[in-house]
């Protein structure tokens, strides 16, 4: 695990001059590998690459970045980890082409395939999570490339006639030629999402490689390049459906058992202490269980708890800890502790990100890394297996709603709007202990606008859209913004399923899971300078998950059947059967109380249109219907303040 970066500058430098500048961008990554760093440039060229190293596999110098090919042809700094670079070095032995091998880092694995077999055959036999740029000295050519399901990420874009890459913006904003202009599209993406969903950055000028993608820039042709998928989500949806694993039940759970087994075992690897995330639920459950049962020692377990009623998950941790025999590690929070790290969140998150789960994922990080370098987490299931409630709604809110002819939706839709969502709080709170349990609901009026929403729109796809965004017409909300197209507005990039709840989870796989969790993990773990895997993202994980049925992972109103049936040989049953908790924060409260002035401050009427991104109507009637507690807007209000919180930051910075 470490943090890479460099540039291509078309009219060449000395060489002095590259390696200062690469090393002042490879400085803005000290946290990412706080153990070794170097550099290394083509002077004729103009390229220039660096690195920061977390030293998890070979510890010694032979694993220093940037590293030379045996045949010195390559030159790479990498990021991440290839877990079966091991078996690669056999199949090199048997083809003869395994050169003298200087230590027992993936990396020099990584050169002596690419010599032997070329890019996109080397990254098509790995497994792991990566990201690299690779300078072919005889060639010219600089390629990017990117892990599957984009555990890792890269940034990268021409600033004039410089190409600048790395692991995180703060990198790329290091060098002489970066221009910090706001892509206004892209904030109006933030808001939509919480996340700026790949290609797109917050800068101008700047992208995301996308995952499962190649990007060759010749020496020739460098702007017209154009990033190439080496590995598609989409086809593993299609050659699953295309053929289904039919087997019972028992066969299935061995079949998913035994891939998900080999994934946690080669993922154990390691040469620095190693643990795991748990939070007592399912996914972090399965992926403990399994470690447990590969390990003749206990397994370093951390959890975090709140003393909020309704955001502790650590009693529950605490017994599946305790039944797996796991060395756990638990911390109870303080609002002050998770306040604290408010302020750090812009330089943690060097684009702007508002996702409010960023706090507890860094707290827990924070305390992981007092022991171990490298946490296994047990991201992944929910997209794979069907955990998401709202899968389940595109059974029952979505299909039932379908049933009714379009005026008497229409006519439902604007008697659920003409009540205002305090009015249906009052009434529920009046007749909710003469209901059944299902309909006990904690925002009534929220969920009544919601179903409102529901009613109006037109297709499944639109309904899922509706879900996945916190401000509706974001366009409308940012001042000069076009919403540029993402995978969830091009049709012809659509997963290929008719089935709603199958559709949808394809396309969290492919948009949620990289753009917000898997940013959210890697930045929040980084921070702390440590490592986290994801044995659920190995593409045979996932290959195998979209063999199986649907009715294997969706069951009697319950997700993830399967992956319960996996856990349930290990951990009792009743350990694990609760209704669903996010891994959040009570930031509704602390936005009427604690966060309240620093959020004043942040949406200040007179500083939104002094800064003019925002329209400040939109923003301050929310604000002032959250305080009133009349309606809870706390996830739009909370991704605004973090936009807001970076400006400042980027402010100061400049200044």
């Amino acid at each position: 695990m470490c943090g890479m970066t460099g540039f291509w500058q078309r009219h060449g430098g000395a060489q002095d001059a590259l390696l200062a500048q690469a090393r002042a961008m490879s400085a803005r990554l000290s946290h990412r590998g706080p153990d070794d760093s170097g550099e290394w440039c083509d002077e004729a060229a103009g390229v220039a690459l660096a690195q920061r190293r977390l030293s998890i596999l070979d510890l010694s110098p032979a694993g220093h970045q940037p590293m030379h090919s045996a045949d010195g042809r390559y030159v790479i700094v990498f990021n991440g980890e290839i877990y079966n670079h091991l078996a690669l070095r056999d199949r090199l032995r048997a083809e003869h082409a395994a050169p003298p091998w200087r230590g027992h880092a993936d990396t020099e694995t990584l050169l002596a395939c690419f010599a032997a077999w070329g890019v996109e055959r080397t990254v098509q036999a790995s497994v792991g999570m990566f990201a690299f740029a690779l300078w072919d000295r005889q060639q010219r050519t600089l390629t990017l490339s990117r892990d599957r399901m984009g555990e890792k990420p890269l940034y990268y874009g021409w600033q004039g006639d410089t190409l600048l890459f790395g692991s995180e913006l703060k990198a790329l904003k290091a060098h002489a030629a970066f221009r910090a202009d706001i892509d206004r599209g892209a904030l109006a993406l933030l808001l939509r999402h919480d996340c700026v969903p790949a290609p797109h950055a917050i800068y101008r000028g700047v992208a995301k490689l996308r995952p499962g993608h190649l990007l060759r820039i010749s020496a020739d042709t460098p702007r017209e390049a154009q990033p190439v998928p080496y590995w598609r989500y989409n086809d593993a949806v299609s050659a699953g459906l295309r053929e289904p694993l039919i087997a019972t039940d028992a066969a299935a759970t061995d079949a998913l058992e035994a891939q998900l087994g080999a994934s946690v075992d080669a993922q154990m690897l390691s040469d620095v202490p190693l643990g795991a995330f748990l939070s007592g639920g399912i996914d972090s459950s399965t992926i403990v269980a399994l470690m447990q049962a590969r390990s003749a020692r206990p397994v370093k377990t951390f959890t975090i708890g709140f003393d909020e009623n309704g955001y502790d998950e650590a009693v529950h941790a605490k017994a599946v800890a305790r039944h797996l025999g796991t060395e756990h590690t638990e911390l109870y929070v303080r609002p002050e502790d998770a306040l604290a790290v408010i302020p750090r969140l812009p330089g943690i998150f060097c684009e702007p990100f508002g996702d409010s789960s960023q706090i507890p994922t860094f707290l827990i990080s924070q305390l992981t890394r007092r022991a171990v370098t490298v946490a296994l987490s047990g991201d992944g299931g929910d997209e794979l297996f069907g955990g998401y409630n709202r899968y389940l709604g595109a059974r029952t809110t979505w299909e039932k709603a379908q049933r009714l002819p379009p005026p008497a939706r229409r006519a439902a839709a604007a008697a659920l709007h003409a009540v205002a969502p305090a009015t249906w709080d009052r009434w529920f709170q009046r007749i909710g202990p003469l209901l059944p349990k299902r309909w006990q609901l904690a925002t009534p009026g929220d969920k009544a606008q919601k179903l409102a929403d529901v009613l109006t729109l037109s297709s499944g796809q639109a309904y899922f859209l509706n879900l996945a965004s916190q401000w509706q017409d974001p366009a409308r909300v940012v001042l000069g913004a076009q919403e540029p197209p993402t995978l969830l507005t091009m049709p012809d990039a659509w997963p290929p399923t008719d089935n709603l709840a199958q559709w949808m989870m394809a396309m969290d796989a492919q948009t949620y899971l990289p753009d917000d969790i898997l940013v959210k993990v890697d930045r929040a773990a980084m921070a702390n300078s440590l490592e986290t895997r994801v044995p659920m993202l190995d593409h045979r994980v996932v290959e195998l998950a979209w063999r199986l049925p649907l009715q294997q992972k969706i069951r009697h109103g319950q997700g993830k059947w399967l992956l319960r049936q996996v856990l349930y040989r290990h951990v009792p049953k009743e350990l694990i059967e609760r209704p669903k908790m996010g891994f959040g924060i009570p930031l509704d409260s602390w936005l009427r109380g604690p966060l309240r002035d620093w959020a004043e401050a942040l949406l200040d009427e007179n500083r939104l249109r002094h800064e003019g991104y925002f329209q400040p109507d939109a923003i301050r009637q929310k604000w002032t219907e959250h305080l009133s507690g009349r309606r809870n807007w706390q996830h739009q209000l909370w991704t605004v303040l973090m936009f807001q919180a970076w400006l400042e930051q980027e402010r100061r910075a400049s200044a």
